[in-house]
């Protein structure tokens, strides 16, 4: 690699790293041409899988020049740092090199915004458009929109690229307001909701026209600065919860707030937001998506920030322990979901199983629950492991000194989460 296409790899791949929104695919592309890569082969991870493998992808900036001055990006106009920018075709130069040297398995590509939105825009296009036309790319490609846009443009990236998103960076318009005066909610909405409405219009079509092309096989997403602003955790599973309703989004990210500048409206360059609370965060925003909670449930105006020393199931339960014992042999599933120490696959198997015999301890073990939690919200065939009644404060000191680490698993054993 020549020595100034290394120096622009360097200063955009690490003005990029700060988007957190690029870490899963869930695509179906598949390499039906005979060409490069597949996306479907095992999605794009920015981590590592539970056997070890590293998934990775090329993560960088198309450039880091910026007409906008949003006080928490290292990228803003008036940030006195080194300026590069690719051209088109080293973007997919790169991406074609790393790819047949098996470094990477797909493309994530943002961009400052220089000059205007659609200027901008048409160059992330153009990238995804020349991998798939002229290369016969299949691996993963995710591109970051630009608010503003033209529908036309948005529309021809999302038949290249398997993700778009467009990040709300804050959870709500005030905190916009403070840091990104540039942009609004309204602002950031108007393409969401042109994906949404033509992912639906192409899904709806192609029950009748099976030659209907792909748009963003892997749905769109978005990432929400956490600590750069004052918001509650309240506010910010409110905001998520009307993004996932309102726009059919297939992740919301959760980026702690890191201090990269100084400036009187952030906080202090010494303060950074606990990796712990953006963890609780993922936590409710999973109860949300798979376990079937409400925000209203998971936190209240009058405790609007999440326990650091629990998961929010576990706490949502000590608050209703009204509900349980539960009979582990006839409750619903919508109410096994809800037992600390029962993941969504363990749930159901439980569900299928006890169709066949009445359950007991070992049976449950085997099936995956995590009973040094679970044993004191159920009840099965066998005499119950705990017959006290304990208070919550009781209940919650056994459960955390009982536990390998308070920084516990959600809810259960990785296997009954995951697998």
């Amino acid at each position: 690699m020549e020595k100034r296409i290394r120096e622009k790899l360097n200063i955009l791949a690490d003005s990029a790293k700060y988007d957190v929104s690029c870490s899963s695919s869930g695509s179906d592309r598949k390499n039906e041409n005979k060409g490069l890569g597949d996306a479907s082969a095992s999605g794009i991870c920015h981590t590592y899988t539970e056997d070890g493998r590293c998934v990775s992808l090329l993560k960088i900036l198309l450039t880091n020049h910026c007409i906008f001055d949003c006080a928490y990006c290292v990228s803003r106009k008036s940030n006195d740092v080194k300026r590069a920018a690719f051209t088109v075709q080293e973007v997919v130069d790169l991406t074609i090199g790393f790819y047949r040297r098996n470094y990477i398995e797909g493309l994530f590509l943002s961009s400052g915004i220089f000059k205007d939105a659609d200027t901008t825009m048409e160059r992330l296009v153009r990238v995804a458009k020349k991998l798939r036309t002229e290369h016969r790319f299949n691996g993963y490609i995710h591109l970051k929109t630009i608010p503003g846009a033209s529908d036309e443009l948005m529309h021809e990236a999302g038949l290249y690229a398997d993700r778009l998103s467009v990040n709300i960076e804050l959870p709500t318009e005030r905190g916009l307001k403070l840091l990104a005066p540039d942009k609004t909610f309204a602002t950031m909405e108007k393409p969401m909701d042109f994906i949404s409405n033509t992912i639906t219009a192409l899904a709806d079509t192609r029950k009748h026209l099976l030659s209907t092309p792909k748009f963003v096989p892997a749905g769109q997403s978005t990432q929400v600065i956490i600590g750069a602003t004052d918001e509650s955790d309240l506010e910010i599973i409110h905001t998520a919860d009307r993004f996932y309703r309102g726009f059919n989004l297939k992740r919301v990210y959760y980026s702690g707030y890191v201090p990269v500048l100084a400036d009187e409206r952030l906080p202090s360059l010494s303060v950074q937001v606990p990796l712990l609370r953006e963890n609780r965060l993922y936590q409710a925003d999973w109860l949300m998506r798979f376990y079937g909670f409400g925000v209203n449930e998971i936190l209240d105006p009058h405790a609007p920030f999440l326990d650091l020393d629990i998961d929010p199931k576990f706490s949502w339960a000590l608050r209703n322990l009204h509900l349980f014992p539960l009979d582990i042999n006839t409750a619903d599933l919508e109410m096994i979901l809800r037992v600390p120490g029962i993941g969504v696959r363990s749930a159901q198997k439980i569900v299928a199983a006890r169709k066949f015999s009445r359950l007991g301890w070992e049976t449950l073990r085997k099936l995956g629950i995590s009973l040094n939690r679970a044993r004191y919200f159920i009840v099965c065939k066998d005499p119950a492991l705990e017959t006290k009644e304990y208070a919550p404060e009781t209940l919650r000191h056994l459960v955390l000194s009982n536990g390998k680490s308070k920084f516990n698993d959600l809810w259960g054993t990785q296997t009954s989460l995951f697998g």
